[in-house]
């Protein structure tokens, strides 16, 4: 996979002074920045309710966004809808609910490629690369895999439109140390194939220590950005943050 143009600033995607929220008049984003690079994992960490998983549903369009504006490779993108994006090349993968439990693996992988169904054998191959498990279980229903394998799955599903951008949202959440492990370690395989990534964690350690850059986000704003091994090892980020944040 090559990796795609950036825009003329260098972003790949860009989310700049977003105010957003689920309810009128109520907003959790209020100036809200973030920037992606081609080639880059971004981690965006903080404490519970200060607006991580908005940030990147924002940028999905799947929260209304009342300021601000949202770009990929220099192209206003703000409030398109969610498969308008994914046919300009942009992924998502939710925390919760991000299989179809009833379908196999494979329709559920076919699920992802539903606008170009003859390019399925083609990017099927590509992903089971990356996950050898779907390709063992292609004829499973997906409710029969752990919470760790359903990560893997829905990642695949994401992965099967041949993004530029990946947005992942908790993708560890609720996973033994083990597991969550592996799903780091498959981002991080995700992304030198060429897949630019923004991740949301609640394991803020883990998350910056293979992060190039990150965000910390406290009530909706930017509290600190930088490189992602300098954030862990910032007295003040670690202070604040990483004590209650870490994950054993």
């Amino acid at each position: 996979m090559t990796i795609p143009s950036p825009s003329a600033d260098g972003s790949l995607l860009q989310a700049d002074k977003l105010v957003a929220g689920y309810l009128p008049g109520v907003d959790i984003l209020r100036g809200c920045t973030l920037e992606l690079h081609p080639g880059e994992i971004v981690g965006v960490i903080g404490p519970n309710g200060a607006g991580k998983s908005t940030l990147v549903k924002a940028i999905f369009g799947l929260v209304p966004v009342r300021g601000g504006t949202v770009t990929l490779r220099g192209e206003e993108i703000t409030g398109r809808p969610a498969h308008q994006l994914v046919a300009r090349g942009v992924g998502y993968v939710p925390q919760l609910a991000n299989v179809f439990p009833r379908l196999t693996i494979e329709e559920n992988l076919k699920m992802g490629l539903y606008l170009q169904p003859k390019r399925f054998a083609d990017r099927f191959e590509v992903v089971a690369e990356l996950f050898p498990l779907l390709r063992r279980r292609r004829k499973e229903r997906a409710g029969s895999l752990s919470g760790g394998e359903r990560q893997m799955l829905g990642m695949g599903r994401a992965l099967m439109t041949e993004p530029s951008a990946l947005l992942l949202d908790e993708p560890s959440a609720g996973l033994s140390p083990i597991l969550q492990d592996r799903v780091f370690e498959r981002v991080d395989e995700i992304n030198r194939a060429g897949v630019s990534i923004v991740m949301v964690e609640q394991n803020a350690r883990r998350c910056l220590e293979i992060a190039d850059r990150g965000y910390v986000l406290d009530q909706g704003r930017n509290a600190y950005t930088g490189e992602g091994r300098a954030l862990l090892h910032d007295p003040k980020v670690v202070e604040l943050y990483l004590g209650t944040l870490a994950e054993v």
